[in-house]
């Protein structure tokens, strides 16, 4: 991994750092960790239910052991989240490293601060891939081990240039009964190594130098999102301003975002509701960084519960972010954005989106 000539020309007067980045290159980024709790029923209830997911196997012993299971399963997707420690942990490491007591000396540390030295100060997530080994049961306790697996040449991208990163996570698990109450840091290394793989999961995300903003400079085009042969209908639907959600034609189950099977009855067959575009808020997040020129700040993001039972994500507008209430009746309209795409937009009931058309 070497610098590429002009691609850090515009890094001046940052150090080029390739040669002490390609050392980390296959290190731990850290130690591992333990799950803070086994994998359990309550936990799977709540994801699927915030996820709308109605497969059966999750919740129900029966159904799983029809599926040729043992016993209830927990959705793959749920795998990152039992090993996260919450916003309170995060917290106190950011409060320790502030006040000194907890210096970040780890890869991972070292790493980001040879990026930092780059000038490479703004980061977005980019992709995440997951493969599993084994479905995770009731009982597992979860331990991740992460490595450097590639850090890239400067490349130039739209957000400006930058380097990815990627990181693979290796988890295994262990039964419940064989974790201490309190392991020590050997003891959850032993865990690590000797745990049964059951997943791995590639994160990547890109660290690029910010670019300078001027106030005159024109409205960077929206993005245009990844069309597929699953989702082509939405989006036509979207350009005639209708709101359409997939519908199971075997079981009428509704879904969204589009999916080539039923994860009902796992049915091929559908076609497609037009939606009434009325709904409450469920939940939302309000963006604030990174910045992408296409979108106004604070970005305010919904999950929008639509009256026909599904739900949708899509922006808010028309409403103060700190005005934004769980449960607050919302409507769709329509922005059009330039030839090709046209979204929807939720603002509350009476209001109406800004935009074009």
């Amino acid at each position: 991994m070497t610098a590429v000539g002009d691609r850090f020309q515009e890094l001046a007067p940052f150090p080029d750092h390739s040669a002490e980045l390609e050392t980390l290159i296959g290190l731990s980024s850290g130690e591992p960790n333990l799950s803070p709790h086994a994998v359990n029923a309550p936990m799977i209830l709540h994801w699927v239910e915030a996820m709308g997911d109605a497969n059966p196997v999750y919740v129900s012993d029966a159904a799983a052991r029809d599926a040729g299971l043992e016993g209830v399963i927990a959705p793959p997707t749920m795998l990152q989240a039992w090993i996260m420690r919450g916003l309170r942990w995060s917290q106190l490491i950011e409060d320790a490293r502030a006040t000194g007591a907890e210096q970040g000396s780890g890869t991972s540390d070292i790493m980001m601060s040879l990026l930092d030295a780059e000038g490479l100060t703004s980061v977005v997530a980019t992709n995440c891939e997951q493969k599993y080994g084994r479905p995770l049961v009731i009982g597992d306790r979860l331990l991740v081990r992460s490595v450097i697996e590639d850090i890239s040449d400067p490349k130039r991208t739209a957000l400006g240039t930058g380097r990815f990163l990627t990181t693979r996570l290796d988890f295994t698990a262990v039964p419940d009964a064989d974790v201490p109450a309190d392991p020590t840091p050997d003891e959850v290394r032993a865990m690590a190594e000797s745990g049964e793989p059951v997943a791995t999961m590639r994160f990547r995300i890109l660290k690029y130098l910010p670019p300078l903003r001027t106030p005159a400079a024109a409205r960077a085009p929206r993005p245009h999102p990844a069309v597929t042969q699953d989702n082509a209908f939405w989006f036509e639907g979207a350009k005639a301003k209708t709101l359409l959600i997939q519908r199971c034609t075997s079981c009428a189950t509704l879904r969204h975002p589009p999916l080539p099977a039923c994860g009902n009855c796992r049915s091929l067959e559908w076609d497609t509701l037009e939606a009434s575009g009325r709904g409450t808020l469920y939940s939302f997040v309000v963006v604030h960084y990174p910045q992408v020129a296409a979108f106004d700040y604070p970005l305010p993001i919904g999950l929008v519960e639509l009256e026909e039972g599904t739900r949708i994500v899509a922006n808010i507008d028309g409403v103060e972010p700190a005005d934004l209430m769980i449960g607050m009746p919302l409507t769709a309209e329509f922005v059009t954005y330039d030839n090709e795409l046209t979204l929807p937009v939720f603002v509350p009931a009476g209001a109406n989106a800004q935009g074009e058309g």
